[in-house]
C-alpha cells in the first residue's frame, strides 16, 4: 500500500522549461532592439556556447553528479556552503558574461559590454517568470491529506530553494524537501533514494516516485525498487529505462492509487 509519493520538482510540479524559455526570450528581445538580431537565433547561440563553456569548467562532474544544467548555471548564484558549490559560485559571473557575449560573436556583434548586460538581464527575466502546471496545486491538495509528500530535487540548495521562494504555495504541500546539492549525490544514485526513505520511515513497496526524467528519477526508482510514474507531457520516446507507469498529466496519479 502506498503511503509516500515522492514527487521531483523541475518539469514535473514547475514548468522550468517555459521559464528557461520565456527567459531566453525577453532577454534576446533586447538585443533584437537594439541590434536587429534574430532574437531565436541569438538564443540558439547563447545555448551553444553555454553548454561549450560549461562542460570546460572543473566543476562539470560535480555538476553531473548532483544535476545541474547549463542554463541553471546561466541564473543561479550557487552560495551555498561547498567547495564546488563555491567555485561555482566564482566562475559563473564570467561564465555568464562569456556565453552571451560568444552568442553575440557568433551572429557578427562584438560588443562585450552589451553582453554582460544581457548576462545580468537573464536572471531577472527568469525570476519573474516561474510557471507551474495547471494541474499542480489541484493535484497536491488532493493527494495532501492521504498520502506524505516528498519533493526529490536535483540542484544547488540555493538555487532550488529560490525557484520554492519564487512560487511559495508549493513548499506548504510536503513533509519533506531533499535537494541532492545538501546530500552530496544526486537522482539517480540510489543512496539519495534510500535516504528519503529513511526520511519517510517507509519501505520501498510504500513509496511512489513521480517524475519527467527517464534517466534520473524513474532510473533511481528503479535501482532502489520504488514504484515509479513517468510523466511524459510531450511524448517522448521512451529508451531502455523502463517505468511502472507512464502518464500525460499529473491527474492520471488517482486512477494509479486507488
Amino acid at each position: 500500500m502506498i503511503k509516500t509519493i515522492i514527487f521531483d520538482l523541475d518539469d514535473t510540479l514547475l514548468w522550468d522549461k517555459k521559464s528557461v524559455k520565456t527567459a531566453f526570450e525577453e532577454t534576446c528581445k533586447e538585443a533584437e532592439e537594439k541590434y536587429d538580431v534574430d532574437s531565436e537565433k541569438l538564443e540558439e547561440a547563447v545555448r551553444e556556447e553555454a553548454r561549450t563553456l560549461y562542460q570546460g569548467y572543473e566543476t562539470y562532474s560535480f555538476t553531473q553528479l548532483i544535476g545541474i544544467n547549463p542554463f541553471e548555471g546561466l541564473w543561479g548564484n550557487f552560495l551555498d556552503d561547498h567547495t564546488y558549490f563555491q567555485k561555482m559560485a566564482d566562475i559563473v559571473p564570467n561564465y555568464r558574461k562569456e556565453a552571451w557575449t560568444n552568442g553575440l560573436k557568433q551572429l557578427g556583434i562584438e560588443d562585450e559590454a552589451f553582453g554582460a548586460y544581457l548576462a545580468e538581464q537573464f536572471p531577472l527575466h527568469r525570476k519573474k517568470n516561474p510557471f507551474v502546471y495547471e494541474e499542480t496545486f489541484e493535484v497536491l491538495t488532493k493527494l495532501q491529506g492521504d498520502y506524505q509528500l516528498i519533493m526529490l530535487t536535483n540542484g544547488s540548495p540555493d538555487l532550488q530553494n529560490t525557484k520554492l521562494m519564487i512560487t511559495p504555495e508549493l513548499k506548504p504541500y510536503f513533509d519533506h524537501i531533499v535537494i541532492s546539492g545538501d546530500f552530496g549525490k544526486g537522482k539517480p544514485d540510489p543512496t539519495i533514494f534510500e535516504h528519503v526513505l529513511e526520511t519517510a520511515g517507509v519501505s520501498a513497496e510504500q513509496a511512489l516516485m513521480v517524475g519527467d526524467n527517464l534517466m534520473t528519477d524513474i532510473l533511481g526508482a528503479n535501482r532502489t525498487g520504488i514504484k515509479s510514474v513517468w510523466i511524459n507531457r510531450d511524448n517522448k520516446t521512451k529508451n531502455d529505462v523502463q517505468p511502472t507507469y507512464e502518464i500525460k498529466h499529473l491527474t492520471e496519479l488517482y486512477s494509479l492509487l486507488t
